[in-house]
């Protein structure tokens, strides 16, 4: 959004589409929205105003309730700023050239505009429901806060970077459920109408058991920011955020996490061990933190069952997100929405036509659920192992070694700073040429 006229225009490509989903968003104009009685408002907090957060933010305001956002927070004043000026824009556009506004939905006082670190806290109580769409390394923290004050929730995926937050999150889940609060997490394809017919075909025995899967996520990678004069090292990492694993996770987390979920979904667990291989092949430079470029995982599940994941942000090679589900019977393979025999022969097609927008959808069943009184969504426990999931792969890619789930898991690793602030001691430091220490398989251990 550098240039804001064009920014405001291509506003729900750059934030909702850039995922991969095609469709069209249902731009509205003033006036068109569902609005009963003022009584029946629900007031909404997006805590995270980057380009993923004014995206959700713009999905909660399109659903069919009456839904108003009453505040915003976020460690950077300029993200907010840069938020509120798209949301407030008369000229959001969709990719068929349809304008519409939602700017009468959004009713943030600058007063309960909030930054720093602590923004979250000031955010939360003044909603019914509460968007968290910071960077993952802050997730854990954010999610109790959103659960203690009892507040329903959409969380973007990942739920954490480290063993740690995941047991954080786990934590808060039961208490969520306790309390009957709606958690939706970004895994969209939960919410996908041709993953959701394929995952019921699977149900119905079309393919019989699962006996491996592959899933991958190969792309040339994505933005990076530079260092800039006057930056803390902690700003500079929040920044360039996904190059860091406290705040990231690496792009095995990041990114490959929906593809690991997909797996996991069908399959009905979680795997118990992985083993692996991965390191940086081209993006080598300081400008790149300390994460992989490539990986290659191969997790076990409990019956035997093997999954091979893929992952790769090298520009020039194949392009590829998609999974494969290959069972006693046949093989589902996802993106395409296709079904086949063991012989090759087609026993189902999804049919186009029928797609929807997932990005949408999971926010027009989230607030449809509120707005009627009811608990209908549980998905932090499982975002949570989904997450653990690709954090498993991370550290087999890392040392090279076998790591298993549990032992992973119930290992207190924190790669957290010990505190949040511009002047923090970091995780991860430069050397005096502003390189990063990267994980070097085969000396790298987690475990003693």
């Amino acid at each position: 959004m550098k240039n804001q006229q064009t920014g405001r225009r291509q506003f729900i490509r750059q934030t909702t589409l850039a995922a991969g989903s095609l469709l069209t968003l249902p731009m509205v104009s003033e006036g068109a929205f569902y609005h009963s009685s003022a009584d029946d408002t629900i007031k909404v907090a997006l805590v995270g105003c980057g380009g993923r957060g004014t995206g959700a933010a713009l999905q909660a305001l399109l659903t069919k309730q009456n839904v108003k956002l009453v505040a915003m927070a976020d460690a950077f004043r300029d993200r907010i700023d840069e938020c509120y000026t798209s949301l407030m824009a008369d000229d959001l556009m969709d990719i068929a050239g349809v304008a519409g506004t939602v700017k009468h939905r959004v009713a943030v006082k600058e007063e309960n505009k909030f930054v720093g670190f602590d923004a979250y806290q000031k955010a939360i109580p003044l909603a019914d429901v509460v968007i968290l769409t910071t960077p993952p390394g802050f997730r854990p923290l954010h999610f109790e806060e959103v659960v203690k004050q009892g507040k329903h929730a959409f969380v973007e995926k990942p739920m954490a970077t480290d063993p740690a937050g995941i047991k954080r999150v786990l934590d808060a889940a039961q208490i969520a459920k306790q309390k009957k609060l709606n958690v939706v997490v970004g895994l969209q394809r939960h919410y996908q109408t041709s993953y959701r017919e394929l995952y019921s075909r699977y149900k119905d025995g079309m393919i019989g058991d699962i006996v491996s899967a592959q899933a991958w996520w190969h792309n040339d990678g994505v933005w990076m920011k530079q260092r800039l004069p006057g930056m803390t090292e902690m700003e500079y990492q929040m920044r360039n955020w996904y190059y860091f694993n406290w705040v990231c996770g690496d792009h095995i987390v990041e990114q490959h996490i929906h593809n690991l979920d997909v797996i996991n979904w069908f399959k009905g667990g979680y795997p118990v061990k992985a083993q692996g291989m991965g390191g940086r092949e081209v993006r080598k430079g300081k400008e790149y933190g300390e994460i992989f470029d490539h990986h290659y995982v191969e997790f076990q599940y409990a019956d035997g069952t093997i999954m091979n994941s893929q992952c790769r942000h090298i520009k020039g090679t194949l392009s590829k997100v998609d999974e494969l589900i290959v069972g006693t019977k046949g093989s589902i393979a996802c993106d395409a929405g296709t079904i086949t025999g063991r012989k090759g022969n087609v026993l189902y097609q999804f049919d186009p036509l029928k797609r929807n927008e997932p990005y949408q959808a999971e926010h027009d069943e989230l607030f449809a659920a509120v707005a009627k009184g009811e608990y209908k969504f549980a998905d932090a426990e499982n975002g949570a192992n989904s997450t653990m999931t690709a954090i498993l792969g991370r550290m087999a890619t890392y040392s090279g070694q076998v790591v298993e789930f549990d032992k992973a898991l119930n290992s207190g690793i924190n790669l957290q700073p010990t505190r949040y602030a511009w002047d923090a001691d970091m995780p991860s430091k430069p050397d005096a040429n502003g390189c990063y220490a990267c994980a070097v398989p085969g000396v790298t251990k987690f475990f003693s």
